[in-house]
């Protein structure tokens, strides 16, 4: 999610009914820490509590010295990414690579516990091919360094996204630790949330690429869970609404220059199911100003209310007008 859960996105998942977000991977190298990208990357400021950084690298010392950093800066989780399977972050021997070894994971569990006084958490997938599981040893490991909760993607890294998740891995880790764990991966509606849940008896579930383009699936999640009844679409009105404030957030942290190029992909994702979305999306992405994209994604929207009062997807292949 690295380039998608920045501030602005994680603070609307917030307003709308996540309990809790992550912010894009922290490197740990000292010298990356003052770059433009990463100070973005650790930039909390007004975001609703709890505030969590999450932290990448392979060195145990780094990544401690890099806990401390951001604590000091006001993070008040940090999260050790074991789970990324990009093959950039593999090659450093981060991400979901370090779970080739397990010694080297007990170290950087280690070392990150003891260099902070605020809870350490593990994002981490079921082990590095289907050949080599060992989804259960690190989170044994974890527990004994002091790990406060896990959170287990139903994939190893060789599978990368493709195919489905599989939950069996978490809920044997479930049984086999006392500490929270949250079940991740494939969970795109409110009733794979509840499957998940009872299948793996998970403390949580975490949403990832689902809540790209429809960070309202937040609410729709908790509303299902604690009532049992699924929340109608959002009304056109509404989602209009949320979008434009979600790009001026996005416009005002990232500056116009960047922020119109970046919004980009926030735009596509939000449109793709919805009449004309393809062919907005390709006329949208030739707009390098703010304003002319927001007046943009206003009209697509007026238009959206010829189809009903509330956003109607399964529409992608039908045109509006003109």
């Amino acid at each position: 999610m690295a380039g998608v859960t920045d501030r602005p996105f994680r603070q609307l998942c917030k307003q709308l009914g996540a309990g809790y977000a992550v912010s894009e991977m922290a490197a740990s190298n000292p010298r990356l820490w003052a770059t433009e990208k990463s100070t973005r990357r650790i930039d909390h400021d007004g975001e609703m509590e709890p505030k969590a950084v999450q932290i990448a690298g392979a060195d145990p010392g780094m990544l401690a010295d890099c806990a401390k950093f951001n604590v000091d800066r006001g993070a008040q989780i940090i999260d050790i990414n074991m789970g990324c399977p990009v093959k950039k972050v593999c090659n450093s021997w981060c991400g979901s690579a370090l779970l080739q070894d397990e010694k080297l994971v007990a170290r950087i569990l280690d070392a990150v516990v003891a260099a902070v006084d605020v809870p350490v958490t593990l994002k981490f997938r079921t082990g590095w091919d289907r050949q080599h599981k060992n989804a259960l040893n690190i989170a044994r490991l974890a527990e004994s360094a002091g790990i406060a909760m896990l959170t287990l993607h139903g994939r190893t890294r060789a599978d990368g996204y493709r195919g489905e998740a599989e939950y069996d891995t978490i809920a044997a880790v479930k049984a086999a630790v006392a500490i929270p764990l949250v079940a991740n991966g494939d969970i795109a509606t409110p009733e794979k949330a509840r499957q998940v849940l009872a299948y793996t008896k998970a403390d949580a579930v975490m949403i990832g690429r689902a809540a790209q383009g429809r960070p309202w699936i937040c609410r729709e999640i908790d509303h299902y869970l604690r009532t049992g009844t699924i929340l109608p679409t959002p009304l056109v009105a509404e989602a209009q609404a949320l979008m434009d404030e979600h790009l001026r957030a996005h416009y005002a942290f990232y500056g116009e220059f960047m922020g119109v190029r970046t919004a980009r992909k926030h735009i596509g994702w939000y449109v793709r199911e919805l009449a004309g979305g393809e062919q907005f999306r390709q006329r949208m992405n030739l707009l390098e100003d703010c304003e002319q994209q927001l007046a943009a994604v206003k009209g697509f929207f007026e238009m959206q209310k010829t189809h009903g009062e509330r956003l109607q997807y399964g529409l992608a292949e039908q045109k509006l007008a003109a």
